[in-house]
């Protein structure tokens, strides 16, 4: 699933839509097929977490991508890179410096939303902060430590996944935080240095949000970029132990991943398992 340094570089790249004008529009989702932003500016494209919004008018464009979901640009009459069943929503814009008219798709999203302006904060009020908002160090990095330890039982790994903490930490990266911290996706957030955890966190992902291919280790060669995320069974690169795997449970349904439980990896050496929890194999 794509996590927040993915989704802040694909706003970053869709600035272009900010300032033109819709043409058509086509949300290929039966609850919002009627919708219509044709005839609207795009006003703004903005990530939070791992949302993307889009602004016309007085109403958003939410989409997650999820696991599958690909935001496409394509010359309007060009062949999309995707077949055409897959798009759930298609907007052509007015013409580019070229003159040519731009198509912008939006294929396999987890999921879609429109709604009026004045309720974003409504909406979107339950997630944490973005840990790559500029104002992470101002005020995000305290709200989301007090946030993570009002519940102090809960392990640190399902406290990092909940997207209602901070937002944008993926599975990937849990994985390689709490490699790095040296402590057990599941050990108690009251055992664990929250601060070093957050600091972590921010390092890792603001070092990321520009690069092309995700890096923890610091070693960009394929197969080398991390510690201990997708590598049961193989050599730590610490210690030489041999990276486990399981799953952990206590991410709520109806979270932003709504998932009870995901995969997590451990270096057994340089992650003790905490001695009151048994997970539940590979």
């Amino acid at each position: 699933m794509p996590e927040g340094d993915s989704v802040h570089q694909l706003s970053a790249r869709m600035q272009f839509m900010c300032g033109r004008e819709v043409t058509s529009t086509s949300i290929r989702v039966p609850r919002y097929a009627t919708v219509s932003f044709t005839g609207e500016t795009v006003g703004a494209v903005w990530p939070l977490g791992k949302h993307l919004f889009m602004s016309f008018g007085d109403r958003i464009l939410h989409t997650h991508l999820k696991m599958e979901g690909t935001w496409s640009v394509h010359r309007k009459g060009a062949r999309w890179r995707k077949p055409g069943h897959a798009a759930r929503v298609v907007l052509q814009l007015s013409d580019g410096p070229d003159r040519a008219p731009i198509e912008v798709v939006g294929f396999d999203l987890g999921l879609v939303r429109v709604f009026p302006a004045s309720e974003y904060r409504e909406r979107m009020g339950h997630l944490g902060p973005d840990v790559l908002y500029d104002d992470w160090a101002e005020w995000g990095r305290d709200e989301a430590r007090r946030r993570i330890l009002a519940r102090p039982d809960r392990a640190i790994g399902a406290a990092l996944l909940d997207q209602r903490n901070l937002a944008g930490v993926g599975n990937e990266y849990r994985a390689e935080i709490c490699f790095l911290c040296g402590v057990h996706p599941a050990k108690p957030v009251s055992e664990v240095d929250v601060d070093r955890v957050l600091d972590v966190t921010r390092r890792l992902m603001w070092a990321n949000r520009v690069e092309p291919v995700r890096v923890t280790t610091g070693v960009k060669r394929a197969g080398e970029t991390t510690y201990v995320f997708g590598r049961n069974h193989r050599p730590c690169r610490r210690c030489g132990s041999l990276i486990e795997q399981s799953f952990l449970g206590g991410v709520d349904r109806g979270g932003d991943d709504g998932e009870l439980e995901r995969v997590i990896w451990w270096c057994p050496h340089c992650q003790p398992v905490p001695d009151r929890w048994a997970g539940d194999g590979p």
